[in-house]
């Protein structure tokens, strides 16, 4: 992880976010914090920011201010969210509007740090640029193009559709082995790499996240279909185009 790395630590609670802030100080990254919505906004248009550790109950509402970056300019921006330890509803939701990883309160400093390396090192495994390794400028299927670059989901009219990191990962996982049956646990290291978790549902709830963003319904699915106590297929043919 680079040293110059900036951390914006939304919460509401001042003696909590001044304390986070100060120790990933000394885990050498640079941390700002943000009290509310507002001040985030403030602070993503000021500086650049590299990961948002977002309370999910932080004023002006933390899930919609998920959902707000992530259909945002900076769609792409790594999002751990925390929430108290018991509301299952808020970790599920979170998830949903495109958290890349969720922390339950209470949590230890050392805790967060090491979550936000490992969200870091997931968001750099992407696919590179094809400057970088002579990758297609853009992939399409069906109805839908993938500008790698801008790692954006374009649909047939060109509008874009916000994707978070992890469903974008997964959309790539799919799109580079088309038609071939991925596992769980391929799909988990292929979207979380080294950093996997035992927990191969999530995949299940990354799959569902992104099939709502490919409107691609479950019981007749257009691209990924599911396959009973194996995993899940990509059907469509991938092509490359032109950038």
């Amino acid at each position: 992880m680079d040293a110059r790395d900036t951390i914006l630590v939304v919460d509401g609670d001042h003696a909590l976010r001044e304390s986070l802030c100060a120790y990933l100080v000394r885990q050498g990254m640079r941390a700002t914090g943000a009290a509310d919505g507002r001040a985030m906004r403030g602070a993503l248009l000021g500086a650049t920011v590299d990961l948002v550790v977002l309370d999910a109950t932080a004023p002006g509402e933390g899930l919609a201010l998920c959902a707000e970056i992530r259909a945002g300019r900076r769609h792409a921006l790594p999002i751990l969210m925390v929430a108290a330890n018991d509301d299952r509803t808020d970790r599920v939701l979170g998830l949903e509007m495109g958290a890349d990883d969720f922390l339950s309160k209470p949590f230890s400093p050392r805790e967060l740090a090491a979550r936000i390396r490992a969200v870091l090192r997931r968001t750099r495994m992407l696919p590179p640029a094809p400057s970088a390794a002579g990758a297609p400028a853009a992939l399409g299927f069906g109805d839908w193009r993938v500008d790698t670059a801008a790692r954006r989901l374009l649909g047939h009219g060109g509008e874009a559709v916000a994707l978070g990191g992890a469903e974008y990962r997964l959309l790539r996982a799919f799109l580079d082995h088309p038609q071939r049956v991925l596992t769980r646990a391929q799909l988990l290291h292929l979207t979380h790499g080294a950093d996997a978790a035992a927990f191969d549902r999530s995949i299940d709830l990354l799959v569902s996240r992104l099939r709502r963003r490919l409107d691609d319904g479950p019981r007749d699915p257009r691209y990924i279909k599911t396959l009973r106590n194996k995993g899940y297929v990509f059907s469509r043919q991938v092509d490359i185009l032109a950038a």
